[in-house]
């Protein structure tokens, strides 16, 4: 096992992985609905049914796509987990263009294609996005590069959403037709998104890589480990809470501009204002890791996040300009403390090895893949849950009690589950870096002695005959 620090090439290298996956992935996650119900002309219904179908698919995908990578026998030249980038970009960007094909068929045909070609895509994403959230562990065993590694994919996913919300829109109406406009946007940022992931794997290395042949039952001995690994358990609570915090307010927000603010256009200056607010984490991240830890970076940003929706809630969030700043401080901590998160993972790693023998990055990246989209359907449901409960009527002026309600939903809730999150992650997780460095050094440990081993062995199961050592010369070498 090697930890030789990381150039800084390479770190940019690793985050174009997640521009160019993000470039495909948010073009579809905003815009697809859109397409669905004013170019391909299928009801609404079906395009939310289409979503939710997809959800419980990407589970299973994921999962299945993890167990998959981890049980490969063979691991060629390219590594165990860049060829899934390299092979796989093309067929991602083929299949979200796809998506934004309009066959000429009857509404069921449509819905029936769109359906397919998501699901598809979705499949697709699963085999790029697995394989490469993976990669980090495999990079580096060291915490402050696994930290900036978190740091550039992070960044590199913020400017593709930054990307696809400011440009996506006036670029389909450069063309004739929306139904022409998408197709030829979608095209375009598909092929930036996998030219992107061919960077990400030429310019990236695998370093630690297991080569201890699998044996039958260790998939399911990875998945009983995950089931039973506190860290991974304790991490997940404290992303479905802190992470589903984030999707509500996404949820939340043009319900928010429109009746409390009163001005829904904010929406674009947010957007901007969010991804710039990521820069000072992926500055300073990798110093305070080095300084006080991750658990402490994350439980600080967190306290940081809940401080400012606060103030935002009882003070400054009903005036347009005090809530700018206070919400771009806001999700300038979600910046570190999501940063963070993806290094932790990664360390989680490292903690399930040393407690089955398997090393399962596949299977442990997919269930903290699995994890965050939980998060995220949750938060959609409490969202729609808590317009309902607060008497929300679209298109309508609101109440009294119903704008106070949209407000509580924007900024108390997220408060509430990120302080819960908190507490949770400072009593229940245990895996600090000085631990993990431990851990680290028993694997390398363990690693020296099966070698070791391995040598003896060769040499017991090769005896050399003391009647045939009499009649040949020593020459220093024995004849297999």
């Amino acid at each position: 096992m090697k930890t030789e620090k990381l150039k800084m090439r390479e770190k940019v290298a690793y985050g174009l992985g997640d521009l160019g996956n993000g470039l495909m992935f948010q073009f579809a996650q905003l815009f697809l609905l859109k397409f669905y119900t004013d170019v391909l002309q299928i009801p609404a219904y079906w395009g939310g049914l289409i979503f939710l179908i997809a959800k419980f698919f990407d589970a299973f995908v994921d999962t299945s796509v993890g167990a998959f990578v981890d049980s490969r026998q063979h691991i060629s030249k390219r590594g165990k987990f860049r060829p899934y980038i390299l092979y796989g970009s093309l067929f991602l960007g083929i299949a979200t263009v796809a998506c934004f094909v309009t066959p000429n068929f009857g509404e069921t045909g449509r819905i029936i294609y769109a359906f397919v070609s998501y699901n598809i895509m979705g499949f697709c994403y699963s085999v790029v996005n697995i394989p490469y959230g993976s990669l980090a562990a495999a990079m580096t065993m060291d915490s402050g590069d696994r930290t900036s590694l978190a740091a550039a994919r992070n960044l590199t996913g913020q400017m593709a959403a930054l990307l696809t919300g400011a440009v996506v829109i006036p670029l389909v109406a450069i063309f004739a037709t929306p139904k022409i406009g998408y197709i030829a946007t979608v095209a375009i940022f598909a092929a930036a998104g996998v030219v992107s992931q061919i960077l990400c794997y030429s310019g990236t290395k695998e370093r630690i890589i297991d080569h201890k042949p699998r044996q039958k039952g260790d998939g399911l001995k990875s998945i009983k480990g995950l089931l039973t690994n506190r860290p991974f358990i304790i991490l997940s609570i404290f992303t479905i809470l802190s992470v589903g915090s984030m999707f509500l307010k996404m949820g939340i927000q043009l319900y928010y501009f429109q009746y409390v603010l009163g001005q829904v256009g904010i929406v674009s200056i947010v957007s901007l204002l969010s991804a710039l607010s990521i820069i000072p984490a992926v500055i300073f991240a990798t110093p305070l890791v080095k300084k006080i830890g991750k658990k402490n970076v994350a439980i600080y940003a967190t306290l940081g996040f809940i401080a400012a929706e606060l103030v935002n809630f009882f003070i400054t969030g009903s005036h347009v300009v005090p809530y700018l700043i206070v919400n771009t401080i806001s999700y300038m901590f979600l910046g570190f403390s999501g940063t963070v998160a993806f290094a932790f993972v990664n360390d989680v790693i490292e903690y399930g090895q040393l407690q089955t023998g398997i090393r399962s990055e596949g299977i442990i990246y997919s269930g903290y893949s699995f994890v965050r989209k939980i998060a995220q359907g949750v938060a959609g449901f409490i969202s729609g849950l808590a317009l309902t409960m607060t008497g929300y009527v679209a298109n309508q002026p609101q109440s009294a009690s119903t704008i106070s309600g949209i407000s509580a939903v924007y900024f108390l809730v997220p408060a509430i589950a990120s302080a819960i999150s908190c507490i949770v992650f400072y009593f229940g997780y245990d895996l600090t870096d000085e631990k993990h460095a431990e851990i680290v050094k028993e694997l390398e440990r363990r690693e020296t002695d099966l070698k070791q081993n391995e040598h003896l062995d060769v040499i017991d199961d090769n005896p050399i005959d003391d009647t045939l050592n009499s009649e040949v010369p020593n020459t220093g070498m024995v004849n297999h």
